[in-house]
């Protein structure tokens, strides 16, 4: 068995081997099948260990391209990148290969360090003569508007757990490793999402036991042996017994404010008794009360207080255990809560192209996209001119229409 990083050794060498990520696969491969010197750029976006960097390795092999990998971080000014991204952009290749550039964690280079680096950036790539792919975690800062105006949008989703585990199971045959499909599954799951992560963990565990069984994954680190939140929720709203329910939220990855959360949405679904309720919620008030106080005064030693009341005191509230079945689930309000901040960043982001256009700030031209977006619905060629002259991209022009 080599002790070569897994995550180095299978990356994968052809798109069709990425595995969920099919509608972003196909719609790139197709982009890059038509490119042409000059063409577009593109900006892959999604969660760490989706694959994105992984998909840009794959292209360039697929293609027959050399690949320039950069990461954003390293380069801080217009002239360091000048010098890494521009020179490979101009230079040729060896054996006279095409090239794919990659600029890794393209967010990364947006911060008060910057000395016009999003603008070195956006400049190089207006007409480049090689395909460049730039990934991203948040590429939704207003400091990446003319990147993002230069690139092709692509979003690199979420992975499943039943994604991750065709990626262990192809490891795991090409290393001779004897798996159980269900062990496998639970390797997957514990990654929260992440391939990356779980490929690791996959050659932490069967660098010890030679083997992925389901008694083998308590070998697994401690990040892997967090609680979800429906078995914490059992050990809270099913008991009575305070050494059963202050524990409850020790191994879980959710903060404070989800546990609040999970607790509002499930509270009503498993207590019937009205007063019951009202004493669950008291708890869940005071707890929020708690929070707050840390906020303003940064009393840390109040932590213990808010344990104490999301669990004991949520436990405590009812008379008695309800027998009843009851499926947890997570609160809506998290969606709306995310849907509401993209909303914000959208409108922020537009009223800062409104504020440079005016010569105001952003803050003072909030209050007048509302009536800019009244515009674009309700006469499209106006908003189209105005979109123009102020540089929106295909993103913040979808907001502005809806």
């Amino acid at each position: 068995m080599t002790f070569a990083p897994f995550s180095f050794m299978y990356v994968p060498r052809r798109l069709s081997e990425i595995e969920g990520q099919e509608k972003a696969v196909e719609r790139l491969q197709a982009a890059l099948k038509r490119w042409k010197p000059g063409g577009g750029s593109f900006l892959l976006y999604g969660p760490p260990g989706t694959g994105k960097t992984a998909i840009a390795f794959a292209a360039a092999h697929e293609f027959n391209l050399d690949i320039v990998e950069m990461s954003a971080s390293d380069f801080r000014d217009a002239e360091q990148i000048q010098g890494k991204a521009g020179n490979a952009l101009q230079q040729q290749s060896l054996f006279q290969r095409g090239k794919l550039i990659l600029i890794d964690e393209i967010d990364g280079i947006a911060g008060n360090e910057d000395r016009g680096g999003v603008q070195a950036v956006a400049a190089l790539l207006e007409k480049p003569y090689y395909p460049v792919i730039l990934t991203a975690e948040n590429p939704w800062e207003h400091k990446l508007q003319k990147i993002r105006k230069a690139c092709e949008m692509v979003e690199i989703a979420p992975l499943s757990y039943s994604s991750i585990a065709k990626v262990l199971a192809k490891i795991c045959r090409a290393e001779s490793i004897p798996f159980d499909t269900e062990a496998l599954k639970s390797v997957a799951r514990r990654a929260g999402g992440d391939c990356r992560a779980a490929i690791n963990d996959l050659q932490s565990l069967t660098a010890v036991t030679r083997e992925v069984a389901s008694q083998s994954l308590e070998l697994l680190e401690e990040r892997e042996q967090q609680d979800t939140m429906p078995e914490a929720l059992v050990r809270i709203l099913k008991s009575t017994d305070l050494s059963v329910a202050l524990p409850a939220f020790d191994h879980v990855s959710e903060d404070t404010d989800e546990q609040i959360l999970w607790l509002e949405e499930n509270i009503p679904f498993e207590y019937d008794n009205p007063e019951d309720v009202a004493g669950a919620f008291d708890s869940l008030s005071k707890a929020d009360v708690f929070r707050r106080r840390i906020r303003r005064w940064q009393h840390w030693r109040f932590l213990v207080y808010i344990n104490a009341l999301l669990t004991g005191g949520v436990a405590l509230a009812k008379r008695q255990k309800y027998h009843k079945m009851a499926r947890y689930k997570p609160t809506g309000r998290l969606l709306k809560i995310w849907w509401g901040r993209q909303k914000a960043l959208k409108k922020e982001s537009v009223a800062s192209a409104l504020g440079q256009c005016c010569h105001s700030s952003k803050k003072a031209m909030v209050p007048y996209v509302g009536f800019y977006r009244k515009i674009f619905k309700h006469n499209k060629k106006m908003g189209a001119a105005i979109a123009e002259q102020l540089e929106l991209d295909k993103e913040e022009m979808g907001w502005m229409e809806k």
